[in-house]
């Protein structure tokens, strides 16, 4: 088995798509083809199932995406360990990060990370929190900034980032505006509310507050970024519970303290992998952090 031909195997899974795939890896498509027949030949199992629109991952073909990943990112991290013995960062630096993320201001950080190393690649990915630990993981991801559960186990370390309570950011018509704060969820029951996908950071913090106080709630808008979140709020279409730096997004509406709930009940953190597998680069960034350089301003 040839390095190259789980690298041609990533590609096509990641872009479902061989033609994609070949232009991305600029390889000729019947090139990279007999790669990916070679690889079912010796595993003897097809990896794809093939169709005119695009191609899926077989049982198979799912098995093995998890251990390519993981041969790839430790194939990378030996490359780049040998470049900073000599003295030079080089390499690539994959971060995954959420929209808006508190603690850090990843623009900053970035930007003071590529004065300071030149020569590093930077990939940045923006997911919900479960994907980014799924792929720092799985070695697709050096790092993420996120928020943590107790689902994400232990084999991820965690360097925290900030704590912060969650507040509730209603119109300034809404008949909470007028409470000055809402002393439980109880009190948000029967309210209709705006949130994120469930793989969201501030989703998964408010489903476990209102699942620690035994109160049922129904997400009846549902998006995918917090613009778009503070637009239906703003227009008096429902309610949403956020981390408390939201409020600074959108001064017109009505944010109250949320009394019930933990006040650290939103932690973020950097996400990385055990010691001996996390990347060069991302010690690197990670040591940026807390530079007066790396952080100017609020969270985008």
């Amino acid at each position: 088995m040839e390095l190259r031909h789980l690298q041609h195997f990533v590609a096509v899974a990641e872009d479902q798509h061989f033609t994609r795939a070949a232009e991305r890896l600029m390889v000729s498509q019947s090139g990279l083809s007999a790669s990916i027949r070679a690889l079912e030949r010796e595993l003897r199992a097809p990896l794809f199932v093939r169709t005119t629109r695009r191609v899926t991952l077989t049982e198979a073909g799912r098995a093995l995406l998890v251990e390519a990943e993981r041969i790839l990112a430790q194939v990378r991290s030996a490359h780049e360990a040998v470049a900073a013995v000599q003295g030079v960062l080089r390499g690539t630096l994959a971060l995954g990060a959420e929209q808006c993320i508190a603690g850090v201001h990843v623009a900053g950080l970035l930007a003071a990370f590529r004065r300071e190393h030149p020569d590093v690649e930077i990939r940045l990915r923006q997911s919900g929190s479960g994907a980014l630990a799924e792929g720092v993981s799985t070695g697709r991801l050096d790092l993420a900034f996120a928020y943590r559960t107790p689902a994400d186990g232990d084999h991820l370390r965690s360097v925290p980032l900030t704590s912060e309570p969650m507040t509730v950011l209603c119109h300034p018509e809404h008949r909470l505006a007028a409470l000055g704060a809402v002393p439980d969820p109880d009190d948000l029951a029967g309210e209709v509310f705006v949130d994120f996908h469930p793989d969201w950071g501030p989703r998964r913090a408010t489903d476990a507050a209102f699942a620690a106080a035994g109160v049922r709630r129904t997400v009846a808008l549902e998006v995918n970024d917090v613009h778009s979140l503070l637009d239906l709020v703003d227009e008096n279409l429902g309610i949403a519970v956020v981390p408390r730096h939201f409020r600074h997004k959108r001064t017109s509406l009505t944010a109250l303290p949320f009394k019930g709930v933990d006040e650290a009940a939103y932690e973020t953190v950097a996400l990385l992998p055990p010691e001996r597998a996390t990347s060069p680069a991302a010690r690197a960034l990670i040591a940026l952090l807390g530079s007066p350089d790396a952080e100017p301003g609020e969270p985008g």
